[in-house]
């Protein structure tokens, strides 16, 4: 009997995800574990190894194509089975929700003809104004796919640039990037307040951390560092560790810190360290850097971007002296490090040189006041500047 080849549940709360690369094709001979298909889900991309050796009978699902979890997706068999004449109505395809206003029109217009479009395709479509009741789909059952809509932009003259400069599409990282930033421009209230912390006690601690431990110890840097104050001050400043729900505060329980990771031209990406306020600073070390190395080879679980609850960016490491983010949604607040700098402070009426840093707090003034911002960084920097 032929095998099912279904899109999974790859998280908790993930519930669709794209097909975005085949990697094998109809006919093609498979064994059992080898990865036969590439599916982007919130930004990560997951290799899907086959379930059973066998031939490729039948691919139902285009590239392109965002499908619920459970979805059916094609056959693996032996070679002249009879394949089921209708997938369980739990392998049916659904529609994704709705887009942006501009990819809901594409979709629109294609349900005029009864046909279904994938979020995909619709913003595509609409990122390129093209009338998809134009486009000739060569999907299963007649639906248009990614391909299509590129192959009827590709076909048509393209508009001469404005002022003369080339014209770049958005990579589907940045489109969702985009997306995300200015939704939360639109959401929350932003306000920024910055503090100053002296990274003396830090960087001795983590010269004494290495000598001890030597090359074999756990790495620890200074997001490491900064992970562990954060958590520690969420733990004090709870309101800081909270979402706006229908007009209720919600506190969330698990300490969730989000660390930006930059991933080049390409955009960044946000991991999660659970439960961090749980952790010592070795165990942080440790997560953080198995997180942002997998974060940078695209090796990352859908699982390991959700759930935060609050966000880090060290926007530091490339030098920023200073930098307002903004509110990964849906927290109410993220905090920004700047780079450790040599700078000249008064101690005892004294001109002294200490290693510096700016520290900033972008949050939601729905949620958030100055005072309550303040005084959590003030935790933040207490926790940098003494340690036991």
């Amino acid at each position: 009997m032929p095998t099912e080849i279904v899109m999974p549940k790859l998280g908790e709360s993930v519930v669709e995800g794209t097909v975005s690369k085949w990697l094998v094709g109809e006919g093609d001979s498979v064994q059992q574990f080898d990865p036969i298909l590439e599916v982007t889900t919130d930004k990560v991309d997951t290799e899907i190894p086959a379930g059973a050796s066998g031939t490729v009978l039948k691919l139902l699902i285009a590239e392109g194509v965002t499908v619920q979890a459970g979805t059916l997706l094609g056959w693996i068999g032996e070679v002249g089975e009879t394949l089921p004449t209708a997938p369980t109505a739990a392998s049916r395809p659904a529609q994704t929700p709705a887009a942006a206003p501009p990819a809901r029109a594409a979709p629109a217009r294609a349900r005029k003809k009864g046909a279904f479009i994938s979020l995909v395709v619709a913003r595509l479509a609409a990122e390129h104004n093209v009338d998809l009741d134009q486009v000739e789909g060569t999907g299963h059952g007649g639906r248009i796919t990614k391909k299509d809509v590129k192959r009827f932009i590709s076909a048509c003259p393209a508009p001469p640039p404005v002022g003369g400069g080339a014209g770049q599409a958005l990579t589907p990282m940045r489109q969702a990037i985009a997306k995300h930033m200015v939704r939360s421009k639109h959401t929350s209230a932003h306000v920024t307040t910055v503090f100053e912390v002296d990274m003396s006690v830090v960087l001795a601690h983590q010269a004494e951390y290495k000598a001890r431990l030597g090359a074999d110890g756990v790495k620890l840097t200074l997001t490491a560092y900064f992970v562990a104050a954060s958590a520690a001050a969420l733990r004090a400043h709870p309101i800081v560790n909270s979402a706006l729900r229908q007009e209720k505060i919600v506190l969330k329980e698990a300490v969730n810190i989000g660390v930006a990771v930059s991933l080049g031209e390409e955009g960044l990406i946000v991991p999660v360290i659970k439960n961090a306020a749980g952790k010592s600073l070795a165990e942080t070390a440790r997560e953080l850097n198995d997180l942002v190395a997998r974060a940078r080879a695209r090796k990352l679980q859908p699982d390991e971007v959700q759930g935060g609850t609050f966000t880090i960016t060290n926007h530091g490491v490339s030098g920023s002296l200073l930098a307002t983010a903004i509110i990964n949604q849906p927290q109410c607040a993220i905090m920004g490090v700047g780079a450790v700098q040599q700078r000249a402070v008064v101690e005892n009426n004294a001109v002294v040189a200490r290693p510096m840093a700016y520290l900033t707090l972008t949050f939601d003034h729905r949620i958030i006041d100055g005072a309550i911002a303040d005084s959590f960084l003030t935790t933040v920097v207490g926790a940098l500047e003494v340690r036991s």
